[in-house]
């Protein structure tokens, strides 16, 4: 180096500690030299425990907020999929039962459910929408499992859903969006949605049955047709939220009256 200094890291050696040449090797010299000034940038870039906990608060409110929102959203998306799954796989599985069975009309009926002992208990064999379900529609779906219940069955699906033919007729249907979750804290329009199934010609004569087709529908009976009534109906918790939705193409309405 002109005028006798050494470079060594960026300084002349002249620009170095006490060290020498002579008696240390560039490396030592550079220790020397960049060790202090590397702490000192450590040091000074460190976070206080002050800014770490704010930042962890900050963390908090906003996680607390946007986790809600985001569990809501996940429920309506899961029970939109699986509504019109669930009516585009039971409208197959009649459509092809028909092609085995005949005409829908002639094999469609009203059945009663199971009949119980003296206990309460179900009579094994006995539920008559159990033989019904299971000659008629079951080889058609991917269901896990039949359960006869009094007054009507359970049918499990595949997908954690489930469905109920209540009562004593095969008109009225409820199929519970997420399976057993539903089934133990049953609320319409959120957790099950009702659905009606009269394929008769007969029906569409009476006035409360004026919007029956062939084919398994969201609940119609007694609606008058206007969308004023869905909404009502729906926001009462009542039978024609599956309609409204059905109607919004399936996806659960942003003013849709129910909370989630």
């Amino acid at each position: 180096h002109r005028g006798g200094g050494h470079s060594f890291c960026g300084k002349t050696f002249r620009q170095s500690r006490s060290l020498t040449l002579k008696n240390h090797t560039p490396f030592e010299i550079c220790r020397e030299n960049v060790e202090p000034f590397t702490s000192d940038v450590l040091q000074k870039s460190a976070f206080t425990l002050a800014e770490v906990l704010i930042t962890l608060v900050i963390i908090g409110v906003v996680a607390a907020l946007t986790i809600p929102s985001l569990i809501q959203s996940y429920k309506k998306t899961v029970v939109e999929t699986r509504l019109k799954k669930f009516y585009s796989v039971m409208n197959q599985a009649i459509a092809l039962s028909e092609t085995d069975n005949g005409n829908r009309e002639w094999w469609y009926q009203d059945v009663k459910g199971a009949q119980t002992d003296e206990d309460g208990n179900i009579i094994e064999g006995s539920s008559e929408a159990e033989k019904w379900f299971r000659k008629y529609l079951a080889p058609y779906l991917n269901n896990t499992e039949i359960k006869a219940i009094a007054g009507g069955l359970y049918v499990y699906f595949a997908d954690g859903s489930a469905l109920r033919i209540p009562t004593h007729t095969t008109r009225d249907w409820l199929f519970f969006a997420t399976g057993d979750k539903c089934i133990k804290k049953p609320i319409v329009g959120v957790c099950y949605f009702a659905f009606n199934y009269a394929p008769s010609s007969a029906h569409s004569s009476f006035k409360d049955w004026k919007y029956a087709t062939r084919n398994f529908e969201p609940w119609f009976h007694a609606w008058n047709g206007t969308k004023e009534q869905l909404y009502e109906d729906c926001s009462k918790g009542q039978n024609l939220c599956s309609r409204l939705i059905m109607l919004n193409g399936w996806k659960i309405p942003k003013d849709y009256p129910l909370k989630f």
